[in-house]
C-alpha cells in the first residue's frame, strides 16, 4: 500500500482539541450523537422546493404542465414540509424558552397555512417591480431575473419562520439570499405589500425596521440602527426597537442612509446619498444638498391583480 501523500493525523488531533475547548467553553454536550444544529444545505434545498410550490410554472421543473400543477405542488410541498420538520426539531432543541406543549408538526403546519398569503404578498412585490421599472418587459422577467424579488421571496418565507419563534432557521434562509444578491434583509423586518428594491446591491434592512405598503428602495440604501442600548454589565440588549419606520408610498434613492428609530412619513422622498437621523414629514422631499423637506404628492396605488 502506498504511503499517504499528506500526514494529517496531527492536524486531526489538533482540531479535535480545539473543538473540545469550544464545546467546554460554550457548555455544549460532549456525548456521542447526531447533528445538533440545522443544516444550511438542507434549508437551501427546502427553499428551492418552496419556490416551485409558490410559482410552479415559473420556478418549478422545466417540463411541468399546467394540468399537473396541483399534483406537483402537493408532492413537492409534502416533501419540503417533512424536510423542514427535521430542521424545526433541531432548532427547538436549542431554544430554552419554547412554550410548553409546542409541537414541531404544529409549527410546520402553521407555516404551510401561511404560504397562500405569502404568495399574494409576493404577487404584489412582483407587480411593484414591473410597474416601477420602465426596463421591465413582463412580470415573468421580474420574477425570473430581479435580485430584489429573489431577496423578497426568501424574506417572506424567513419572516414567517421568525414570527413562529424559529430565528436560526429564519436567519439561514435570509442569508442564502444575502449571499446570492448582496441584499441583506434581517428576517425580523416587517415589510408591507408592494415592496420594490430596484437594482438592490448593498441594501441593508435591520431587524426592527417597519416598512409600509408600496415602498421603493434603490441600491446601497441602509435602514439601520444609530446606537445600541446595553445592560448593567455592558452587554448589548437584544430585540430593542432601533431601526426606522417607513410609512406607505415612501421612495428612498440610491446611497441613502437612515439610522435610528426615526419615522419617514407617508409619501416622503429621500434623495440619493442623504444621511438621515431625524423624522421626515409626510410628503416631504429630503435632498443631500439642502436637507430641506419640500411637499410632495403621494404616489398612486398599484393596480390590484395577481400573477397567473
Amino acid at each position: 500500500m502506498a504511503a499517504p501523500v499528506f500526514d494529517v493525523g496531527h492536524v486531526v488531533q489538533a482540531l479535535h482539541g480545539v473543538r473540545s475547548e469550544w464545546r467546554a467553553a460554550q457548555g455544549r454536550s460532549t456525548e456521542p450523537g447526531g447533528r445538533e444544529f440545522p443544516s444550511r444545505n438542507a434549508l437551501a434545498g427546502i427553499v428551492e422546493s418552496l419556490k416551485g410550490v409558490l410559482f410552479p410554472m415559473r420556478l418549478g421543473p422545466v417540463d411541468l404542465r399546467q394540468e399537473s400543477e396541483d399534483f406537483y405542488v402537493g408532492y413537492t410541498l409534502d416533501a419540503a414540509l417533512h424536510g423542514l420538520l427535521a430542521q424545526v426539531r433541531l432548532e427547538l432543541r436549542l431554544v430554552d424558552d419554547v412554550p410548553a406543549g409546542t409541537q414541531p408538526t404544529q409549527v410546520v403546519q402553521q407555516f404551510a397555512q401561511a404560504l397562500p398569503g405569502i404568495r399574494r404578498l409576493l404577487d404584489s412585490d412582483v407587480l411593484a417591480a414591473f410597474h416601477g421599472d420602465p426596463a421591465a418587459r413582463s412580470v415573468d422577467e421580474v420574477l425570473l431575473c430581479y435580485p430584489g424579488i429573489l431577496a423578497m421571496v426568501h424574506h417572506r418565507l424567513a419572516h414567517q419562520l421568525y414570527r413562529q419563534g424559529l430565528p436560526l432557521l429564519a436567519r439561514i434562509v435570509a442569508e442564502l439570499a444575502h449571499s446570492a444578491t448582496g441584499i441583506d434583509i434581517h428576517p425580523g423586518a416587517t415589510i408591507g405589500a408592494g415592496f420594490f428594491i430596484d437594482h438592490g446591491t448593498g441594501v441593508v434592512i435591520g431587524e426592527t425596521t417597519l416598512i409600509g405598503e408600496r415602498v421603493r428602495l434603490y441600491q446601497n440604501v441602509t435602514l439601520g440602527a444609530k446606537r445600541f442600548t446595553t445592560d448593567a454589565q455592558g452587554h448589548l440588549e437584544k430585540g430593542q426597537p432601533r431601526h426606522p419606520i417607513v410609512e406607505d408610498d415612501v421612495v428612498i434613492y440610491a446611497g441613502a442612509t437612515v439610522l435610528g428609530r426615526v419615522r419617514l412619513g407617508q409619501g416622503a422622498t429621500i434623495g440619493g446619498n442623504v444621511w438621515l437621523t431625524q423624522d421626515v414629514a409626510p410628503g416631504a422631499h429630503v435632498t443631500q444638498a439642502s436637507s430641506r423637506q419640500e411637499p410632495r404628492a403621494a404616489s398612486p396605488a398599484l393596480p390590484e391583480h395577481a400573477l397567473a
